[in-house]
């Protein structure tokens, strides 16, 4: 999977929005598939007009790593969640808690390219990674 440096430095090369929307569909194409088992109620993001699958890992304590798996049945939307996971996995609880990944996608000008179907599904899973990073730091 691409890092987050190297997903901004890709869509400054790219001019044409047609271009940055093939490289999302690339993104997304690239990350690994979810399984089967995964692909369950309780994993799934609410609020997004895609069906969308979030899995958190930790790796204990009291500001714990973690790391998310993710996947969508559409092809863009699946792009979208290979950015979301370069943007948090791999940051302390802490960290993602106060990380607003919208900020990044307004940043590379991603945003205001999507529907507002897919901005809100974007938003949903923001928020459900930030609320599930801010139960770990209180747990």
């Amino acid at each position: 999977m691409a890092t987050l440096q190297q997903i901004i430095d890709d869509f400054a090369f790219l001019e044409e929005w047609e271009d940055r929307y093939r490289y999302v569909i690339e993104l997304g194409k690239a990350l690994p598939d979810l399984p089967e088992d995964k692909r369950t109620a309780a994993n799934k993001v609410q609020g997004c007009a895609s069906q969308v699958w979030l899995v958190s890992h930790t790796d204990g304590g009291a500001d714990p790593v973690m790391t998310f798996d993710g996947d969508s049945d559409a092809h863009i939307v699946r792009g979208l969640v290979a950015i979301v996971l370069a943007i948090y996995s791999g940051k302390r609880a802490s960290e993602i808690a106060a990380l607003d990944a919208i900020d990044t996608f307004n940043a590379i000008g991603l945003v205001e390219h999507l529907s507002s179907q897919r901005a809100n599904g974007l938003r949903s899973m923001v928020k459900r990674i930030r609320e599930e990073a801010a139960l770990r730091v209180a747990a």
